[in-house]
């Protein structure tokens, strides 16, 4: 029996760098000096052996071109970006790249390539950072990137069903102009997929306030290796009706199957935004804030995220921005939604001007101006 495709989504090797400043200095060299000379390619880089997999043949071509007409690609520029990571630190070969729109165009590709013994690599958006979005050698790259329809929205509940070709960034900017937001937020969001968002379990910067995606997805559709396609598509909140299948698929990096629709819950748009950039002495004090906003701002607390000096200074550099806290080594920034403005304060508090006010009553600091910078208190 021929041994099923190699199915390879955004996964957790073969790299990871040692440490975050080695990151911070060479990620400077990947994005300007590698985009002008050629990228290393994977099996050169490291010693890694193809397995005994079939080759591409003009029969294969034009298999695939009857199930998907004219989107099979052989052009080696769109190649090119299909073969090389966004980090620009590894490079397949592949010479195929296929672009179905349906499940049941993903069902017949996969189908056919586990009787030929052909690998395949599935690709969303290509915005992973460990190089496993991308073949290490001449593997079929399978791209969602037609499959960006958005199947259904339900008002009342927030639930979304889509497919996993879908951008982050379109998705939140349809949500919100129904009062909702996606739960999920990330720097790569205006081209990373929700399918390999799904598949690599990404967290995000909402992930403090509304979790993981193993709690918000309610349902998935996969197609498995041998082109079966796996329906747990639920919009049920409440579940437990057997096995959970869709969890062995949220981070199986698409070694199980290929991620081709998603159902997940979508929170309400916050009516109020506050933001507040604060400045550190260390890292103890980064801890205590921290400690301080959980106690203080409890549910309203969205997102909480600490920066060093090295990513400030790789903000001013590449961004243009220049830090409100330059004199403090460390950075953190706070930011809180609520139902109505007056839920991002205790009602009764005196403004400072700084961005903290002081509630009358407890006499503890809270945040209350947007858009204003403040540095923590001293820890005690």
């Amino acid at each position: 029996m021929a041994r099923p495709p190699t199915l390879v989504m955004e996964g957790k090797k073969p790299w990871r760098p040692r440490s975050f400043g080695s990151l911070f200095h060479r990620r400077d060299f990947w994005t300007s000096a590698a985009a002008s000379q050629e990228v290393m390619l994977t099996r050169d880089r490291y010693p890694v052996q193809r397995l005994p997999f079939a080759e591409v043949s003009e029969e294969d071509l034009a298999f695939f071109e009857r199930v998907i007409p004219g989107r099979v690609s052989t052009d080696p520029h769109e190649l090119k970006l299909a073969n090389v990571d966004w980090l620009k630190m590894v490079r397949g070969c592949s010479k195929v790249l296929l672009k179905p729109r349906t499940t049941e165009e993903v069902s017949q590709i996969l189908r056919y390539c586990s009787e030929r013994n052909l690998a395949v690599n599935p690709q969303g958006g290509n915005t992973g950072m460990v190089g496993g979005s991308v073949p290490v050698f001449d593997e079929i790259v399978l791209s969602t990137a037609l499959m960006d329809r958005v199947i259904s929205f339900d008002a009342v509940s927030g639930i979304l069903v889509c497919q996993a070709g879908c951008i982050l960034e379109r998705l939140n900017q349809y949500v919100e102009e129904r009062d909702f937001i996606m739960p999920l937020d990330l720097g790569a969001k205006g081209s990373c997929h929700i399918g390999g968002n799904v598949a690599t379990n990404a967290g995000g910067l909402r992930l403090l306030r509304y979790g993981s995606l193993r709690g918000t997805v309610l349902g998935l559709e996969a197609v498995l290796a041998d082109g079966l396609v796996l329906d747990c598509l639920t919009s049920l909140r409440k579940d437990n009706t057997g096995y959970d299948l869709k969890q062995l698929l949220i981070g199986s990096e698409g070694t199980l199957g290929v991620i081709t629709a998603v159902s997940i819950l979508c929170p309400r748009k916050p009516r109020a935004v506050n933001v507040a950039f604060l400045g550190c002495a260390g890292f103890a004090d980064v801890l205590n804030t921290f400690s301080a906003c959980r106690g203080m701002l409890g549910e309203i607390l969205s997102a909480y995220e600490f920066m060093d000096h090295h990513c400030m200074r790789l903000v001013e550099s590449h961004l243009r921005l220049s830090s409100p806290v330059r004199d403090h080594p460390r950075a953190v920034g706070v930011a809180l939604g609520a139902s109505r403005p007056r839920g991002l304060g205790c009602g009764h508090e005196r403004d400072s001007g700084t961005g903290w006010h002081e509630c009358e009553r407890s006499g503890r600091p809270g945040l209350s101006s947007p858009g204003t910078f403040a540095r923590t208190p001293a820890a005690p």
